[in-house]
């Protein structure tokens, strides 16, 4: 089959499912307005799975089920054979086969999380899109960090802010003083998750530009 251009393919797999309540409707409904090239969906009992073409919604999927929690991630980056189907479940090529990999190593990766490439994909240089791999999986590592340490109240505040809610008027509406939203606000780490976001895009980025395959 014909393999289309460098893609990212995700996988999230619900932690401790034997013991907790099926998390998948929720995680479905957080993903379901991304931009992709195939909607997540069930592919297992406890997983969901999406085909995705642009890095900025591979880390705004990654942001959205760290706020939900309980999902360890696997991003598997590479080709995938034409012609595509309409179902994730019925895709093949080396970003899915990627994709299983690092879902496997995020049991024991940082952070839940793992990034993997298919062998054969090469760089530029030698090395160089390996290197590009791994700080683009070390930014999502500490973004998923920071992430991790945001409080409810403080996901409320982030929510109202990106409506376009100034800090007087999301103080109004979340009945506080505007000192306590400028606290929420230093401890939910704004500006950091912004910029590691930025970030972590801009180095998924390289890694499709560096990437050649076979």
């Amino acid at each position: 089959m014909k393999s289309l251009s460098f893609s990212f393919v995700l996988i999230a797999d619900q932690v401790g499912s034997r013991t907790a309540d099926d998390r998948v409707p929720a995680a479905l409904a957080a993903l379901g307005d991304l931009a992709v090239a195939l909607p997540f969906e069930r592919t297992a009992g406890d997983e969901v799975q999406g085909l995705l073409d642009d890095p900025r919604p591979v880390v705004t999927a990654i942001t959205r089920l760290t706020r939900l929690g309980g999902w360890r991630i696997g991003l598997g980056g590479g080709t995938v054979d034409s012609p595509v189907p309409t179902s994730t479940r019925a895709a093949r090529g080396p970003a899915y086969l990627a994709a299983r990999a690092a879902i496997d190593s995020a049991r024991t990766a940082p952070a839940e999380l793992a990034l993997a490439l298919p062998a054969g994909v090469r760089g530029a240089a030698y090395g160089e899109v390996n290197d590009a791999a791994e700080d683009a999986e070390a930014a999502l590592w500490l973004l998923r960090t920071v992430l991790a340490r945001r409080s409810e109240e403080g996901w409320e505040l982030m929510d109202l802010l990106d409506k376009g809610f100034t800090n007087a008027r999301a103080a109004q509406r979340l009945g506080i003083s505007p000192s306590a939203v400028s606290q929420r606000l230093s401890r939910a780490s704004r500006t950091e998750v912004d910029r590691g976001s930025q970030l972590a895009a801009r180095l998924l980025g390289r890694v499709q530009e560096l990437a050649v395959t076979p």
